[in-house]
């Protein structure tokens, strides 16, 4: 056991990196586990809705974690030519983690999506450009959508992941939702097409906003908030 008062003890209040959270989480799961192994496990999980760190930084943070007596390690014999390093976690290490997941503020979940980014600028492009980048997401969101659904089955045979099944589903049904989402801006092009298009035969040719106009828009969108 660990004794308070060792550096472990003080780490949940001054915070660590998401990558080692979600190492110690997993961990929490299994009583020893290799880098290799836990790189591959989030793969399989954690991955489908937040990251998949690298191999060099699960290292890295696993380092960390020893260091500050949240995980410990130790190499396994093998009769091959090259051996394992095991990591679990410690007491300190459980304490931390679940401190975190009880008590820790909710983040605010950040939208970053290339492909509204890339949209936000079609004029610089052509509607069939912008539906083919659509296609290309569409088959990507497919892919997770199945991954999802299969390590949530995947997952449901062992009670201990119960939760973790949870968050499987939760993916699943982004990932279902963000190709319905995709299917519409493909319509919705058409509609901006439209736009641009009679404000053309109004004599105005390609759209373009007076300078600074954005500054008026927001004053505006800004009182009504307040109003």
């Amino acid at each position: 056991m660990d004794e308070p008062g060792e550096p472990g003890d003080k780490v949940a209040k001054g915070g660590l990196a998401a990558t080692s959270w979600a190492v110690l989480g997993m961990m929490s799961y299994e009583e020893e586990v290799s880098g290799y192994d836990l790189k591959k496990w989030i793969d399989w999980s954690v991955d489908l809705y937040y990251w998949s760190p690298s191999y060099s930084q699960i290292y890295t943070e696993l380092k960390k974690l020893e260091t500050l007596g949240l995980v410990t390690s130790r190499v396994e014999p093998s009769e091959g030519t090259r051996s394992r390093r095991l990591y679990k976690i410690t007491d300190a290490g459980m304490s931390a983690v679940t401190e975190w997941v009880n008590d820790a503020p909710v983040d605010p979940t950040v939208l970053k999506h290339s492909v509204l980014l890339r949209m936000t600028f079609g004029h610089l492009s052509n509607p069939a450009k912008m539906k083919e980048i659509l296609q290309q997401h569409i088959a990507f969101v497919d892919a997770r959508y199945r991954k999802a659904i299969e390590d949530s089955e995947g997952a449901e045979v062992e009670p201990a992941w119960a939760y973790s099944v949870i968050a499987l589903r939760w993916a699943a049904k982004y990932y279902a939702a963000e190709r319905e989402f995709a299917l519409q801006m493909i319509k919705d092009i058409d509609e901006a097409e439209t736009v641009i298009a009679n404000a053309a035969k109004g004599g105005a040719g390609q759209p373009r906003p007076a300078p600074g106009y954005w500054r008026e828009v927001e004053r505006q969108i800004e009182s009504k908030r307040k109003g």
